[in-house]
């Protein structure tokens, strides 16, 4: 079997049968296995990136204490070659700060109030994500970005935050909420409805100061529980967002979430059918928005104008897992009877289901029209899989496989770049503090 059909039937089996909490993003192999640990993980291997082999070592330390937790990235590749440092990795003073994989407090839409986020956004989403859905500001591997996120319910409102490169100005996106009957009724329903605006704006699309190109889009979105509990939650939501000069969406859904006693089980879905104007994009920052922004081909811009007619659409969201081993969540969108509209994003992870063996994975495609275009890694997909077993209680044997893209400078267009990365790894963990 070609080793790209096998992981291209390894993705999607995976993808379709394992699975990632909510908002939880494909981040490294024991950013949410670790609680009160920290891991020092160092190894040596032979990569493949673009076709060219590559010795690697690389260095990644993580710790997790209480509700914080960092990671950082160092990876020195050689190439066998040329005996040369891999340039694209260490060219710019920026490089550096990609070294730090993540800082973070808390978790996205757990119970604590507060949640902060530094590094990569593999999954930034803001309300019910209509305007953006899983975002990812390290799509391009090469030109992967240090972004930040900030969220803070204080009870009768809060706020989300997001930006997506602290090195330029570029992406900034930030969601407010009221809960305005909070203080006035003990009604479970009505004390937490819960009103919502929303304002994100990319000031610079296609990378250059010198046009005027920024794109804006604000929203309005409305919340009403019908039951919430420890267990269950149930809410209906609506949204309303308009691209400045371009046109407008609703949309109309239902939320649900269910815990089983003991933490024994999570299911979670989102419904939600969707009313478009013409020159309309729901989600409009998704996950491929990095490559879609400035792309000569096929930019979000003439996307836009080629949405010439009022459509409607349906997005679907289902999340889950089973006795904390097995988790899940995927989405999928489409347009009504518009050829090559669907779109696919999926997450998954084995943190420890299987004696010696975690495995994490992340997958997105687009323009799908037939079940078969899933199975298709092509420039509309986007990839990463990673699986480790467990050789010595300190000894990893590490694959990584990428499938993302990088800027062909010649032709100043974007092109796919897969890396294939086996490594033996040294693993220690060791404890830092909390309960134990």
């Amino acid at each position: 079997m070609p080793l790209r059909t096998f992981f291209r039937v390894a993705a999607v089996v995976g993808f379709c049968s394992l699975g990632l909490p909510l908002a939880q993003a494909q981040t490294s192999m024991y950013e949410n296995m670790l609680k009160d640990q920290g891991v020092i993980t160092g190894g040596m291997g032979i990569g493949v990136i673009d076709g060219e082999p590559h010795f690697i070592m690389n260095l990644k330390p993580e710790l997790a204490f209480g509700k914080f937790g960092m990671g950082l990235d160092i990876n020195l590749r050689y190439n066998t070659e040329t005996g040369e440092v891999r340039n694209e990795d260490w060219d710019q003073g920026y490089d550096y700060l990609r070294a730090i994989r993540y800082v973070r407090y808390g978790y996205k839409r757990n119970p604590e109030p507060v949640y902060t986020r530094l590094g990569a956004l593999d999954a930034a989403r803001l309300g019910h994500g209509f305007i953006v859905n899983y975002y990812n500001n390290a799509l391009i591997y090469d030109e992967r970005k240090v972004g930040l996120e900030f969220d803070y319910d204080f009870g009768i409102g809060g706020f989300e935050t997001m930006t997506n490169n602290l090195g330029r100005s570029e992406i900034f996106g930030g969601r407010v909420y009221y809960r305005p009957l909070q203080l006035a009724t003990d009604m479970p329903i009505l004390k937490n409805f819960a009103v919502g605006a929303t304002y994100v704006t990319d000031i610079d699309p296609d990378g250059y100061r010198g046009t005027e190109d920024r794109v804006s889009i604000f929203g309005f979105d409305v919340e009403l529980p019908i039951i919430k509990t420890d267990l269950a939650t149930l809410a209906l939501y609506a949204d309303l967002a308009k691209i400045v000069d371009h046109g407008k969406g609703q949309a109309a859904g239902v939320d649900f979430h269910l815990s089983g006693i003991a933490g024994l089980f999570e299911i979670g879905a989102q419904l939600e059918r969707r009313f478009l104007d013409a020159e309309f994009i729901p989600a409009y920052f998704g996950p491929f928005y990095e490559l879609e922004r400035d792309d000569p081909q096929n930019n979000k811009e003439a996307q836009l104008h080629a949405l010439r007619g009022e459509t409607r659409g349906t997005y679907g969201l289902l999340y889950g897992h089973i006795l904390n081993t097995m988790r899940l969540t995927g989405t999928y969108e489409r347009l009504d009877g518009v050829p090559r509209s669907g779109r696919l994003h999926v997450e998954a992870a084995i943190p420890d289901a299987v004696p010696k063996i975690a495995a994490r994975g992340m997958y997105d495609d687009r323009a799908i029209d037939t079940f078969s275009d899933v199975f298709k890694m092509d420039a509309n997909s986007a990839a990463r899989l990673g699986l480790g077993y467990k050789i010595y209680p300190f000894l990893i044997f590490y694959m990584d496989y990428l499938w993302t893209f990088r800027l062909d400078q010649a032709t100043q267009t974007y092109k796919v770049q897969s890396r294939f990365e086996p490594q033996l790894a040294l693993a220690f963990t060791f404890p830092v503090g909390g309960k134990k």
